[in-house]
């Protein structure tokens, strides 16, 4: 997600064992002190989840804890809305964003099982238009390569075209795969992307006849009971109790816009409650049954959370040292790595004031789901390790204290990075060209374009097919300007630098994020723009 967003960024390190901070938080400890991993009180869940909102300045939150196929807790914390009473519930519905891509999985496992297709098909025999920008990789691209991170694309390589919220068509957005270009050799190494997810929902709707909405609410959701689960961000907003996204902005926490992402439902369209969570995390610790009811094979339920991928192991700071992982993967779907020498499988999600996080430890048949109206992984993970750690009989820890305190001094690292790029800078220096000399039209290959424009006294930057990434540009230092987001809660300002021909005209232009706290899916460094005018006049 935008980690800060889809897709999962902060699941990313969560998986890996390190520490995640994208936000910061304004409750917790700033007096820069050592916090060790010293015992903590017993863990208790309501005392817990208040402790959690407090200290990571989260509004509301919900928890599904499912232990030997009972449903242990699936309750709400906190409110919905900031400003509005209303408290959360266990019906409350949230955008669960990448954690949608476990149910991607399981369509498709269902799929095999009934014979319409196999993992290891080349993804053209279902979706003969399928391209990459490798010949060879379109050829060899599989249905399993599509859910598994690692098919040489870079990391959130083109969430561009669905994030945020823009106008191309699902279809466009596959179209524009082609022009992407590989960061690495296919199936060298992980790479967590949202785009070819975006394909796998595709083949599911071919396959079945259905939308992917619809495949989901008759293959999975209906025969689970999940009946207060969207499949649509539009559907979610119809529901009398819904939660509302938040943001940070100038460090306030505040309510925002809902992003609706309907072109990339593969990857991110599930909305869910407690409730409804429960009854899949239980369905997934029994092998793929409820009940009477069976929604994949016990050999497809071993797939599914089966190593596919290799992912680097992270190491955390001393006082998350009991987090390390041994083994970390991706399977289909799934991170799986292990805690406490127990198999974990898990998985994070974030979009546009959405957080989430899942939990299972099947040789517990212990699963934990957390929903939260605000973007703030570090909270997820601290909640998360408390109540497997009460579960698994181990001495409490403190992890709400630890990872408060080591959230803000990652926070304070990053402003310091930030003063020090901002001392360094050239600040007499002017841009080679007069200011109207930069605008006109740019094109990237797979995005598409940008417009630099004046508006009186203003030069704004707008991306044509991303209604919110318009912003005012101001001079850095020589070539390079920034550009300030009018959304200010995006966290994704962007250096944006020209270099010019010798004869004195634009050659290309590039971009960079500013700040590291920047999520992953604003991939504005892939991005290789020209002038439009540049490429009419060589013709």
């Amino acid at each position: 997600m935008h980690l800060k967003r889809p897709f999962i960024a902060a699941m990313l390190l969560a998986a890996c064992g390190a520490a995640v901070s994208h936000i910061p938080v304004l409750a917790a400890d700033t007096s820069g002190a050592v916090v060790t991993n010293a015992p903590a009180a017993p863990f208790e869940l309501e005392r817990d989840a208040n402790a959690m909102l407090k200290a990571f300045d989260v509004p509301g939150m919900a928890i599904a804890i499912v232990k030997d196929g009972q449903v242990v807790a699936a309750k709400g914390f906190g409110v919905r809305k900031l400003g509005d009473p209303a408290p959360v519930t266990g019906k409350t519905l949230f955008e669960i964003a990448s954690n949608s891509k476990a149910f991607t999985a399981a369509a498709l496992a269902q799929l095999v099982d009934e014979g319409k297709l196999a993992w290891d098909d080349p993804v053209t025999k279902h979706l003969p238009e399928f391209r990459m920008y490798d010949p060879y990789v379109t050829q060899e691209m599989t249905v399993r390569d599509l859910l598994v991170h690692r098919s040489g694309l870079g990391l959130g390589a083109g969430d561009l075209l669905w994030w945020p919220t823009t106008t191309f068509s699902t279809d466009e957005i596959i179209h524009r795969l082609r022009y992407v270009k590989p960061a690495t050799s296919f199936r060298a190494s992980y790479a967590y992307d949202n785009l070819l997810y975006i394909v796998a929902g595709r083949i599911i709707a071919q396959k079945t006849g259905k939308s992917w909405g619809e495949a989901m609410q008759a293959r999975i959701l209906g025969p689970l009971g999940m009946t207060g689960t969207t499949t649509s961000v539009a559907a979610m907003w119809q529901s009398p109790d819904h939660a509302a996204p938040h943001s940070r902005i100038n460090d306030r926490i505040s309510v925002v816009k809902p992003m609706p992402v309907e072109n990339a439902i593969g990857a991110v369209g599930i909305n869910t409650n407690a409730e409804d969570f429960a009854k899949w995390m239980n369905a997934l610790l029994a092998g793929g049954t409820a009940g009477e009811t069976r929604l994949f094979s016990a050999a497809q339920a071993r797939e599914l959370w089966t190593p596919q991928t290799p992912v680097k192991i992270v190491e955390p700071k001393p006082p998350l040292a009991a987090t390390r992982a041994n083994f970390n993967s991706y399977g289909l779907g799934f991170y799986v790595r292990d805690y406490r020498g127990r198999k974990l499988v898990m998985h994070g999600g974030a979009l546009q004031g959405f957080y989430s996080r899942v939990m299972m430890l099947p040789d517990e048949k212990l699963g934990v789901a957390i929903f939260t109206n605000a973007e703030n992984g570090a909270s997820m993970a601290a909640l998360g390790w408390r109540i497997i750690d009460h579960y698994l009989g181990v001495t409490p820890t403190d992890w709400i204290g630890i990872y408060a305190a080591q959230q803000q001094q990652n926070h304070r690292d990053e402003l310091a990075r930030q003063a020090k790029a901002t001392a360094a800078r050239a600040a007499g220096s002017k841009p080679s060209l007069p200011r109207t000399a930069y605008d006109g039209e740019y094109s990237d290959p797979w995005y598409g374009s940008a417009i630099i424009r004046h508006e009186g006294k203003k030069q704004i930057f707008s991306f044509t097919r991303t209604p919110d990434l318009t912003g005012e540009m101001e001079h850095y230092q020589h070539d390079t300007f920034i550009v300030r987001w009018k959304e200010r809660n995006f966290n994704a300002d962007a250096y944006v630098t020209f270099a010019l021909n010798p004869d004195g005209s634009i050659e290309r232009m590039k971009m960079a994020a500013i700040s590291t706290e920047t999520d992953f899916s604003y991939d504005f460094h892939d991005l290789a723009f020209t002038p439009v005018k540049a490429k009419a006049a060589a013709k």
